[in-house]
Parts: C-alpha cells; sequence; structure tokens
C-alpha cells in the first residue's frame, strides 16, 4: 500500500527550523481561526444576552477545560504511536493503532459523556458558580458535554490525519466548519432567540461537521490509513500502547484543569464583573497564546517521527529551534497587546462597565507579558509526549495545579483580581522548573536506548 499522497510532510528530514515552521503554519491559522470564531461567539452572547449571560458562559471555561481537555488529550495521545509508526515505515501497525483508537474513543466517549452529563448541575454547584448566572452556565456547558462523541470523532481523526504530516487539510476543515458556527450562532441566538443553548449547540454542529469532512478525506485520500481485514481486530498490545499514550495526556489537561476550577471557583466569589473580565481577558489572550499551543502540538508529532525514524540528534535540534521561534514570537505579541488590548476587550460587551474592562486589561498585559514561560512549557511538555514519556505529562499537570490552586487559595483571597492576574504564569514557571530538567533526562535516555540498539 502506498505511503500517501504530497500532502504527507516527512519531518525526519530536511532543515528542522524550517519543517516545524512548515508543519505549525496550517495549526497556527487553525488555531487562530477557532479563536477568532471564540471571539465571535462571545462577541454575539455579550451583545445580544448580555453581560450576565457573557459571565454565565465564562463560568464554564474551567471546568470545560477539564472534561473536553481531556478528551482532546487522549485523542492526541493516540496520534502519537500512529506518528512513531510512519517515521518507522510500518504501515500495517500504524493501520492497527488506528482501528484500536476507534473502538476506545468510542468507548471513552459515551462512559465521559453519561457521568458528566448527570453530574452537571453538582458540577457547577460545587465550583460556587454565581445565581445570577447559574442557569446560564448550566444550559451551556450540559450541551457542550452531549455533544463529547463530536468533539472525539473530530480530534482523534484529526490528530491522525496530522501525525502522517498533514497539517494543512484540518485547516480547510476548520475555516469551512467556522463559517458554519457563526452562521448558526447568529440564527440560532438572533433569529430563534435560544439564548446561550444555542451558543453551545452551534460549537457541537459545527464539530460534527468537521468530523464528517474528516471521515471523507480519509476515505477518498488516505490509502495508507485503509484499514481492511485483521487490522480491525481488537488487538491487546495496540490498546495497552495507545492507553500509555492517551490516559496520561488527557490526565495531564485535566489534573491542571482541576487548579483552573479552583482558580474559577475563587473568581466567581468575587462577582460577575470579575468572572465577566476574565472571561473577555481569556478570550484576548487564546487569540494570542493559540499560536504556541499550534507550536507544541506540532512537536508531537515531530518528535515521534523522528523517534520512529532513530533520529534522536534531530530531536535536539528540532526543539531549539521551536523554542527560539516562541521567543521571537513573545515578542512580537507583547509589542502588540499594548496597543490592541483595550479595543479587543472593548468587542465583547455593548455596554462597557470600565471596572471590567481595567480589570480585563490588566489581566492580558500579564498574562502575555510572562508568554516565554509557556513557550517551555508547550515546546518541552509536547516533544516529551511525543517521544514516548506521555508519564512526564502528568507531573507537568501537577506542578501547573498545584500553582493554581495556590493562587486560587491564597493570592485571590489577599490580593483579589491581581491574584487571578499572575496564577497563569505562576503555573507555567512551575512547570517548567519540572519539564527543562526532565526534557534532558529523555534526551539521554533515548541515546542511551538508540547506542544500545546500533542505531548509531
Amino acid at each position: 500500500m502506498s505511503k500517501g499522497k504530497s500532502s504527507e510532510l516527512n519531518l525526519t528530514v530536511g532543515s528542522p527550523f524550517k519543517l516545524i515552521i512548515a508543519f505549525a503554519v496550517p495549526m497556527i491559522l487553525g488555531n487562530m481561526l477557532q479563536q477568532l470564531y471564540n471571539f465571535v461567539d462571545t462577541m454575539i452572547v455579550g451583545h445580544f444576552l448580555g453581560m450576565n449571560a457573557l459571565a454565565g458562559v465564562g463560568a464554564t471555561g474551567s471546568i470545560n477545560f477539564l472534561i473536553v481537555g481531556f478528551c482532546m488529550g487522549v485523542c492526541a495521545g493516540f496520534a502519537v504511536p500512529v506518528a512513531q509508526s510512519y517515521g518507522a515505515e510500518d504501515y500495517v501497525k500504524l493501520r492497527k493503532f488506528v482501528a484500536n483508537a476507534l473502538y476506545l474513543s468510542i468507548g471513552l466517549s459515551v462512559v465521559i459523556t453519561v457521568i458528566v452529563s448527570i453530574c452537571c448541575r453538582q458540577i457547577l454547584t460545587l465550583m460556587r458558580t454565581p445565581d445570577d448566572v447559574f442557569e446560564y452556565s448550566y444550559a451551556y456547558i450540559l450541551t457542550i458535554f452531549i455533544g463529547i462523541p463530536v468533539t472525539f470523532l473530530y480530534n482523534v481523526l484529526a490528530g491522525i490525519i496530522r501525525s502522517i504530516g498533514d497539517s494543512r487539510t484540518p485547516l480547510i476543515f476548520l475555516i469551512i466548519s467556522t463559517f458554519i458556527n457563526v452562521l448558526l450562532d447568529l440564527l440560532f441566538i438572533v433569529v430563534f432567540h435560544m439564548g446561550v443553548f444555542g451558543a453551545a449547540l452551534a460549537t457541537v454542529l459545527a464539530q460534527l461537521i468537521s468530523g464528517l469532512m474528516c471521515i471523507v478525506l480519509v476515505v477518498k485520500k488516505f490509502t495508507i490509513l485503509h484499514v481492511s481485514g485483521s487490522e480491525w481486530k481488537v488487538d491487546n498490545k495496540c490498546m495497552k500502547r495507545l492507553c500509555a499514550m492517551g490516559l496520561p495526556m488527557g490526565l495531564q489537561y485535566s489534573i491542571t484543569a482541576i487548579g483552573s476550577v479552583i482558580l474559577q471557583s475563587s473568581v466567581n466569589v468575587l462577582g460577575a464583573i470579575s468572572v465577566a473580565a476574565v472571561t473577555a481577558a481569556s478570550k484576548v489572550n487564546m487569540l494570542f497564546i493559540c499560536i504556541l499551543d499550534a507550536l507544541g502540538a506540532s512537536m508531537a508529532t515531530y518528535g515521534g517521527q523522528n523517534l520512529g525514524a532513530g533520529k534522536i540528534q534531530r530531536i535536539k535540534s528540532g526543539t531549539l529551534a521551536a523554542c527560539v521561534i516562541g521567543a521571537c514570537y513573545c515578542v512580537i505579541a507583547f509589542v502588540a497587546v499594548l496597543f490592541v488590548r483595550r479595543p479587543l476587550i472593548m468587542l465583547f460587551i455593548d455596554d462597557p462597565v470600565p471596572e471590567m474592562v481595567d480589570k480585563a486589561a490588566l489581566h492580558v498585559l500579564v498574562t502575555i507579558g510572562c508568554m516565554l514561560f509557556l513557550v517551555l512549557v508547550n515546546v518541552l511538555r509536547f516533544l516529551i509526549q511525543g517521544v514516548g514519556f506521555s508519564t512526564f505529562a502528568i507531573f507537568a499537570g501537577v506542578f501547573e495545579m498545584i500553582a493554581r490552586t495556590i493562587a486560587g487559595i491564597f493570592f485571590i483571597p489577599h490580593y483579589g483580581f491581581v491574584g487571578a492576574c499572575v496564577a497563569s504564569p505562576f503555573a507555567w514557571l512551575l512547570a517548567d522548573l519540572f519539564l527543562v530538567p526532565a526534557f534532558f533526562y529523555v534526551v539521554k535516555k533515548l541515546e542511551k536506548s538508540h547506542k544500545e540498539k546500533g542505531a548509531w
């Protein structure tokens, strides 16, 4: 069976700097597109439904990250063995991983959906969601939870497609689904008056469309992914390998999010203005941070392919190249937010409250100003995961959880909103204290392993 079409990108040959940029750019554009959609989504909610509805949606951010982030992390982990098999040119094994990843995704999506949907109201109560925004939060996040199978569908297929080097085609699907998402937002909220439920439903339906387009792509274009015959059989070894990669990556997101839930609970106590400020600031922050998320995600595929090819030196040089790219971007981003943070924040509300705008502007300035810490977190964490040490991601998540818990328990009660502003930078810094030495340990282990196998 052929290796595939030219849209597949082999990251094991050529300049790491150029390859990483070439692979990351479509992912960056895709992430920016998603954030621009989130911008529009939040603008529609803020302008047509009011500040309480905006705060209600924002109050679900951490629990959304906890549950949906776990699902996305698991799917990203499932793609790692596929990337490693692709780098090693073992295509039969690659397809076995694809088949078993689909089985695991179906099972996990059903179980998670049932549990979190039943417990949704209790979760929001434990988070001390303000009474005046509670029903908005419940209507929004319950709809998102019910759509978890759709989240799995898109993310597992998109992860598999990217693992064989094609980061461009998923971008096309995102462009299409984003336009549909915005149209559905306007239709459900402005025309049909469906409130925040309409905003969540539009998100789920748009992601479903993306997932269906991924299925069509795999069927028509990527023969390398066409599973057949005995490759469809449940393989215990493949299942264990996929779980060993996927579950730790999912847990890393969730463990990090536990700290975010504690932090969100503390912010909720500060009132609707502070919650709305964090919501607006988070949208602006993510517009800038999403580029670093894409850079990090590209390193999982880069690391997986080069590990499969036995090219450890390229793993080191690629990591350095990614860090340089990220550092240059941080300087550009900080200069930009000095001028545009307030205009961007003003997009989210029809009748801006000065206190809210001031708080949101401070949050953006602090977060983007400390974004260099996030470069190391994303590049090193995803690279380490891509070369098979996904358990380390859990420890990095623990450090972030501890930092955000400290911010929620001590910083916010003592320093108010300022404590919320420094929470993420503090979390990134603590994660770096673990990830930097972990990276050198992993590289040393890989070099030793390949020398013993005669790979040099």
